[in-house]
């Protein structure tokens, strides 16, 4: 028996479909979102809330990318992954936090 798996991304902003969608993670007053955004979104993002960004100050040093921003293609692996390894993932949407950071410690 054959199977194929279709992972679909959405961009959350706009509910479109895109190849390129990436999940972006967004901090405030101690809350930290993450979206999924295709390039057009996030361009967007990017023109909002760039002059905050050109008048804020950084803190601390940037940390490491989180696999909150993996490919299409690592998130299809990560799900792989989680469903081997008896982790509770749906075939779309985004990946639990757990899950990820399972993964990234299990690699």
């Amino acid at each position: 028996m054959a199977q194929k798996i279709v992972t679909i991304y959405t961009d959350d902003l706009t509910g479109e479909e895109s190849s390129e969608a990436a999940t972006h993670t967004i901090a405030l007053d101690g809350v930290t979102y993450e979206i999924d955004l295709g390039p057009d979104s996030y361009d967007k993002l990017l023109e909002a809330v760039g002059p905050f960004l050109q008048a804020g100050r950084k803190t601390g040093r940037a940390r490491k990318p989180r696999l909150a921003a993996v490919s299409g293609d690592d998130t299809a692996v990560i799900r792989a992954w989680a469903k081997e390894n008896g982790y509770p993932v749906n075939d779309r949407g985004r990946v639990p936090a757990d899950i990820r950071e399972a993964y990234q410690k299990a690699h």
